[in-house]
């Protein structure tokens, strides 16, 4: 199995190439792929030294599959290049998330939509994956109806840059600034830019990638996101109405039961998910589940989850490990 990693040398590639080895992904080949200014420098995959090289090459190298990690523009400009060739992209940026034409995949959810037609592949957004993967199973039982989204995001989530920024800021350095604020004892109400209508762009990737994974458009989604200094790991707060009646018993048996989650609920011993809790695994977390007292069929719960791992890399190597085991690459 060839397998090119496209922005290699990156945050989120740092950490794919790093889940590719724990889960033992049949890598025969490997082709780290970044910019023009990193061709030729080294990286390490299993203990062995690897050199970067183009976009161009390794399309000449025919990889069956090819994670990118780069980028939008990148995306846009080179994923068409690579499916020309029939590589199969697993894209992590947001270009063609909401593309009619592209599927939007986590794999507990809908990988079964998944066909050997479908050469150019979109990972959702961190914060979306960890709260479809908690509501899918929910959904799937009792019907939702409107969703209300709070999020406490790492600033991983922005890359090496605000990593850094927090880190000079906590040693008392001056340094580049990610971030239009200090992030350090601090919480910042914006993640990405602000669009026409008063939300972020990550607010309204909650809004549009939930109900485009789910598979059901009249679910009605309205989220906060909120940057805080934390390197590792997104939290949610969710509050979700359904159409059918629940119990709290049962609640809990399903989530308890789905794939990909680990349930933390007990208050009597203060177990609760927390980021520090969910660093490097591969598991969506959830507790603090309460009904909502004010109305009717609402649910209250917590969900956090490793954002560049689950949010990111491994729901990519998920992917291709779907299209291996079906024949699909």
């Amino acid at each position: 199995m060839k397998v090119a990693v496209v922005g290699a040398t990156g945050l989120v590639g740092q950490v794919m190439l790093k889940v590719l080895a724990e889960r033992n992904f049949p890598v025969t080949e490997l082709y780290p792929v970044a910019s023009e200014k990193s061709v030729g420098k080294e990286i390490e995959f299993k203990g062995k030294k690897y050199k970067v090289i183009s976009m161009k090459d390794a399309i000449a190298l025919k990889p069956a599959i090819a994670i990118f990690s780069a980028g939008g523009g990148t995306s846009l400009e080179w994923a068409p290049e690579f499916a020309k060739a029939g590589i199969t992209v697993v894209d992590n940026s947001s270009a063609w998330r909401m593309d009619a034409t592209k599927k939007l995949v986590v794999p507990e959810i809908n990988a079964h939509i998944l066909g050997k037609d479908d050469k150019i592949i979109a990972n959702p957004n961190c914060s979306t994956i960890q709260m479809v993967v908690a509501l899918a199973p929910l959904h799937k039982k009792y019907k939702a109806k409107r969703l209300v989204v709070s999020t406490y995001q790492s600033v991983t989530g922005t890359g090496v840059k605000a990593v850094e920024q927090l880190k000079n800021e906590r040693a008392g350095v001056t340094g580049p600034m990610a971030y239009p604020h200090v992030i350090d004892m601090n919480c910042i109400p914006q993640c990405d830019v602000f669009t026409e209508n008063g939300y972020t762009k990550e607010e309204m990737k909650l809004v549009n990638e939930t109900k485009k994974i789910i598979g059901d458009d009249s679910i009605r989604v309205t989220a906060t996101a909120v940057r805080v200094p934390v390197s590792g790991g997104h939290s949610e707060s969710v509050n979700v109405e359904f159409e059918h009646e629940f119990d709290l018993a049962d609640v809990r048996k399903i989530l308890a039961e789905s794939p990909g989650i680990v349930l933390q609920d007990d208050p009597s011993k203060n177990l609760y998910p927390m980021p520090r809790t969910s660093a490097d695994r591969d598991e969506v977390f959830v507790g603090r589940i309460r009904r909502d007292e004010t109305q009717p069929k609402t649910l209250n719960f917590w969900v956090v989850s490793d954002n560049l791992r689950k949010g990111a890399a491994t729901n990519a190597v998920q992917i291709a490990e779907y299209l291996m085991a079906k024949k699909l690459i």
